[in-house]
């Protein structure tokens, strides 16, 4: 019998548990008028009781910046089907305490309708609207985050080198907010433009090792602009908490079957990059100013129109590039048990569109935001 190399074992074997879970950001809105509606505080305690929290699983529900959002965290796993089931059920909770609390929940990547900002009273969002100001009041967006797991800072940063060229085609698929301060922004992803505002986020250069990653962002909190390094907003970042890769380019989604389509994208491009990196492969080089103008293209056209081809840098039809990026990962994506889950939500894509898509086609049928809002409640409640 010839011998095994041991690093070959051990990268099949963490492949094959290549873990992700998700988190998601979701907007609190008034059901009578369609604004949001400060009642994070309430919601919170209802949904984490002892009987609801052991209902939705070992995941959790947390205050965000605002007091009109909350955000959503699935466990870790290495099957797609039980994040999707630890989702549906933390929606199906934070529903229901929203109702309790006199108001609907919906995943809603920007307000259609607005609101003053009112930031969360915990000291350190207090801080941050002192520091930022109208940035922080203004900037109410429902962003969707997967955490893809890795072994090493090294095998994460060998990731995020080689997955922020494809990134604008996840900031299509789910873009979700084309609706903001009561208009028509024309933008599928007007969250994208919004969380640009803030001066961490967006696309990176390459870093080439962990200490390159690590002594950026150092010297980025150490310039005094930065809280702390939880204001690392990267579109990908290694998470300060977790064994994992976060990518966090994403529009909440407010069909779950599209929030599954992400995930599983951004777990297969994590794993496709790890081998390229044990493979010697060099990671792609596209600027990071050619990179924002790919990530611009992507929030504004999202499945309706063109996005930057990372190879010829030039414009191309959605789709074509969708179906790219789907031949780059096959292998991963069947790894997993993802790829018939992967077609069948880009061809419903292809068919009706994304969550901006929807919330258009509401917009038209009834000219009314508030039944814009309405339709989401009812969908993100899985009605």
């Amino acid at each position: 019998m010839a011998a095994v190399d041991q690093d070959q074992v051990r990268v099949v074997q963490t492949s094959a548990m290549r873990t992700v879970g998700v988190e998601e950001e979701l907007l609190l809105v008034d059901v009578r008028t369609g604004k949001p509606r400060s009642v994070a505080s309430q919601v919170i305690a209802t949904a984490t009781d002892e009987d609801n929290a052991a209902a939705a699983g070992d995941g959790g529900v947390e205050p965000e910046l605002q007091r009109y959002m909350v955000e959503t965290q699935s466990s870790a796993a290495s099957d797609l089907s039980d994040v999707e089931a630890e989702l549906r059920e933390w929606r199906r909770v934070v529903a229901h305490a929203a109702r309790e609390a006199g108001a609907g929940v919906a995943a809603l990547a920007t307000a259609p309708l607005g609101s003053a900002g009112l930031i969360s009273p915990t000291p350190r969002y207090q801080r941050m609207a002192e520091r930022f100001g109208p940035t922080a009041q203004e900037v109410l967006t429902c962003g969707c985050h997967v955490h893809v797991g890795v072994e090493s800072d090294e095998v994460g940063i060998a990731a995020i080198d080689r997955i922020r060229v494809w990134l604008p085609v996840i900031l299509a698929i789910s873009a979700n907010s084309p609706f903001h301060n009561g208009r028509d922004t024309g933008y599928a992803s007007y969250r994208s433009q919004l969380w640009m505002r803030w001066p961490s986020a967006g696309p990176t250069d390459t870093f080439g090792s962990p200490d390159a990653y690590h002594e950026l962002v150092s010297s980025m909190v150490e310039s005094g602009v930065l809280l702390d390094e939880g204001m690392i907003y990267f579109d990908a970042r290694l998470s300060r908490s977790f064994p994992t890769v976060e990518v966090r380019v994403a529009d909440v989604c407010t069909d779950l079957q599209d929030t599954l389509v992400v995930a599983a994208l951004c777990r297969a491009l994590v794993e496709t990059a790890a081998a390229e990196a044990a493979s010697g492969d060099p990671a792609p080089q596209m600027p990071t100013s050619l990179l924002r103008l790919a990530v611009w293209r992507a929030g504004h056209d999202g499945v309706g129109g063109v996005l930057v081809d990372p190879v010829s840098r030039q414009p191309r039809p959605w789709l074509d590039l969708t179906r790219d990026l789907l031949s780059y990962v096959r292998d991963a994506l069947e790894g997993f048990g993802d790829l018939e889950r992967v077609e069948v939500g880009i061809d419903r894509l292809a068919r009706v569109g994304t969550g901006a898509t929807s919330q258009r086609r509401t917009f038209v049928k009834t000219g009314q935001l508030l039944d814009v809002v309405v339709d989401a409640v009812r969908r993100t409640a899985g009605n």
